[in-house]
């Protein structure tokens, strides 16, 4: 009996050593795997000061989508005692496959320690005019506590305006 056990144990470790999967082993990729190299983006992105308060910027690219472009001037109005106030020009090109797109746009924005306030306008070139506004404050109440409302306007062109507000009361326990 013993024998028997000890002749069936050599049968099966020499059988399992003998059923090994084979591994198949690639040192390359086949030519049809591999995918072509894409082209760096070439953009070309300007960004200098005007004056003591002035900037210029802008940025002439490609992607897949096709061409675009975007310049701008920003300016800072004012900086003292009645808080900070920039105002900034700018507009878009872009030339693609499905379409071309061109807008101008400008805004003004404002703000000081507690307020701030902002009025953007833009216009798409034979396309629609929207007008965006918004204003926000904070003010502290007691030791511990403070008020905050804010507010939003929205008007596109042929459109209805868009109206919002929110004030919100906060004390720290």
């Amino acid at each position: 009996m013993k024998s028997i056990c000890l002749f069936l144990a050599v049968v099966y470790n020499v059988a399992a050593q003998e059923f090994m999967h084979p591994q198949i082993v690639y040192d390359n990729y086949p030519d049809w795997y591999i995918q072509p190299q894409e082209r760096y983006r070439r953009d070309v992105t300007v960004d200098r000061k005007v004056g003591e308060n002035g900037r210029v910027f802008g940025t002439l690219g490609a992607n897949d989508a096709g061409l675009f472009g975007k310049g701008g001037y920003d300016h800072q109005i004012f900086n003292d005692d009645r808080g900070k106030l920039n105002g900034q020009l700018s507009g878009t090109r872009v030339l693609g496959p499905y379409g071309d797109s061109s807008h101008l746009g400008g805004g003004l924005k404002w703000e000081n320690s507690n307020a701030a306030a902002s009025l953007d306008i833009s216009k798409q070139i034979h396309g629609r005019t929207s007008l965006d506004a918004a204003a926000g404050g904070k003010w502290p109440v007691g030791k511990n506590g403070d008020f905050s409302l804010q507010g939003t306007y929205n008007q596109m062109s042929g459109m209805r305006p868009d109206y919002g507000v929110m004030g919100n009361y906060n004390y720290r326990w």
